[in-house]
Parts: structure tokens; C-alpha cells; sequence
């Protein structure tokens, strides 16, 4: 009988045990959900004539690919605080121009950051000067953003650059850190103002569900070709309502229609998150400006 006894016992603790398991593993993942753990988001921040994108990670870190010019530094960090963020994970600077890197002077003074990544490819402005005292000062270094480096590795996320594989001093468009990320089936890439010549250079897979278009939309950046191996459902363009440069160029648009993507931009519905969930796609827009 004790053998009996001590046998039942043991499965009902086995099944109490379980069963425990089973509801703690449901009740973080609906905690991890309600976080946004899980979740992949992309806001492309409507900064006017240039580039900010903040995302949120699915294992719960963010990243903040350029800040736009340098009175919109407050703006961004005060979106990234509604978010419930503390810190940048990953801060990226894809090229020393003052319309992706201007507030990132201040974004590093007024904010906690992990790790910075920049290409190789100077100027001697006063916002790219200003920058890099900055993250001397915050005992932070830079970490060189070229083809091959891995940002993040993990079994169901990945952070890569694809490029630059050099350094065009004479157009710094084309030194810009490109980045692919990729969660589950969901991939994104953010080009910076690469034109042309780097793209054409992009090696491996670059394909992606969700591409920031180039250098806001200028027909420098975009071709057919670079389209039909990127096969993008959903296309964003940042560019400043009634812009000088005439971006987004009406000769993209058409590649981009003609590429069967959703097409979105910053000067019209203003702030446009895309939210993945590892296979889904979901866009919204909150008509937010960043000032």
C-alpha cells in the first residue's frame, strides 16, 4: 500500500508541477506581449527633410537608426520615453550628414546608450564634431559599421550590415551603414542615403519584407534592379512635406508601384509604425510630427 501511496503522489506532483509551468509560461508570454516582447516595431519618426527610425526589439531592447536635423533631438527622446524605453540598445549614425545625425549630439548627452555604429567616414562639420565629443565624454566608443559586422545574433533575431565594403570619401551618401534585421519571417532594411553604386554592391541575401527607401526617395538611390532583389511588400519613404530636392522622385514612385508594395511616407501620414510579429505585418500611422 505505502508503494501505491508514494506512487500517487509523486504524478500528483508531477501534474501539479506541470501544470504550474505550463500557466508561469503562459503568463509571461502575456506579460512579455503586453511589453512588446515578441514583437518587432519600426517607427519611422516624421522628421521632416531627413531620417530617424526608432525600433523596438522583440527581446525587449531599441534601436535608433539616425535622429534627423538638430532640433529634433528632444522630440525623439520624449517619443522614445512614451514608449516606456530607457535607454538605446543600439544607437546608429548611417552617415555623418546633419540630416541623420544632427540631433545625435544631444540624444547621447540626454540619454542612456549601449553601443554606437558609425562608418568609417568623417567630416569636419561642427554637428559630426559635436557627436564625437559626445560620446567621448559618455566613455562610449564607436564601433565601425561596415559590411560583415553582426550588431545582434540570436537564434530568432539578427542585425546586420550589409554595407558599406568601402569609404567614398567624395560622397558620403555612399558610405551609409545598411542595415538588415531580421526577426523570424520578418526582415527589414534601412538603406540611409546609399545611392546607386553602393546598393549595386550589396552582396548575399538583401532581400526584405520592409524597406526604408533611400536617400528619402531620390532617384540617385532606387532602381528597378535593387527592387526586384529586394522584393518588398511594404516600401517607406522619409522626406519634408514640399521639400526642395522634389523627394520622393516621381520615376521611384513608379519602380515602387510597379513593385507591388505598399507604399508609405513621412511628408503625408506622418509617423508610420510597422509592427511584425516574427510572420504578420501590420502598418498604422498616428500623425504624430517629431519638433
Amino acid at each position: 500500500m505505502k508503494s501505491v501511496f508514494k506512487r500517487t503522489i509523486a504524478a500528483l506532483l508531477s501534474a501539479i508541477i506541470l501544470l504550474f509551468t505550463l500557466c508561469s509560461c503562459n503568463i509571461l508570454t502575456e506579460v512579455g506581449a503586453l511589453f512588446g516582447y515578441g514583437r518587432i516595431k519600426a517607427h519611422f519618426l516624421d522628421v521632416g527633410q531627413g531620417d530617424s527610425i526608432f525600433i523596438e526589439l522583440p527581446d525587449g531592447k531599441s534601436m535608433l537608426i539616425d535622429s534627423g536635423e538638430n532640433y529634433h533631438g528632444e522630440g525623439i527622446l520624449k517619443y522614445i520615453r512614451d514608449k516606456g524605453k530607457s535607454k538605446i540598445d543600439y544607437l546608429v549614425g548611417t552617415h555623418p550628414h546633419t540630416d541623420h545625425i544632427g540631433s545625435m549630439p544631444y540624444i547621447v548627452r540626454n540619454f542612456e546608450i549601449g553601443s554606437v555604429y558609425m562608418p568609417k567616414a568623417g567630416t569636419t562639420t561642427s554637428t559630426y564634431t559635436a557627436l564625437l565629443k559626445a560620446v567621448n565624454k559618455k566613455g562610449l566608443k564607436i564601433t565601425k559599421a561596415a559590411s560583415g559586422v553582426s550588431v545582434c545574433d540570436k537564434e530568432d533575431l539578427k542585425i546586420d550590415v550589409i554595407a558599406p565594403k568601402t569609404i567614398d570619401n567624395d560622397n558620403l551618401n555612399n558610405c551609409s551603414a545598411v542595415i538588415k534585421i531580421t526577426y523570424k519571417s520578418n526582415s527589414f532594411l534601412f538603406t540611409g542615403d546609399a545611392e546607386r553604386a553602393e546598393l549595386e554592391g550589396l552582396e548575399g541575401d538583401f532581400s526584405a519584407d520592409v524597406l526604408k527607401v533611400g536617400h528619402h526617395g531620390s532617384y540617385t538611390s532606387t532602381t528597378k534592379e535593387f527592387l526586384e532583389k529586394v522584393k518588398p511588400k511594404i516600401a517607406v519613404i522619409s522626406c519634408g512635406k514640399g521639400n526642395d530636392y522634389g523627394h520622393p522622385n516621381k520615376s521611384v514612385l513608379k519602380l515602387l508601384k510597379n513593385a507591388n508594395c505598399e507604399i508609405y511616407r513621412t511628408d503625408k501620414q506622418k509617423t508610420i509604425t510597422v509592427t511584425g510579429d516574427g510572420e504578420a505585418l501590420s502598418v498604422t500611422t498616428d500623425g504624430e510630427s517629431i519638433r
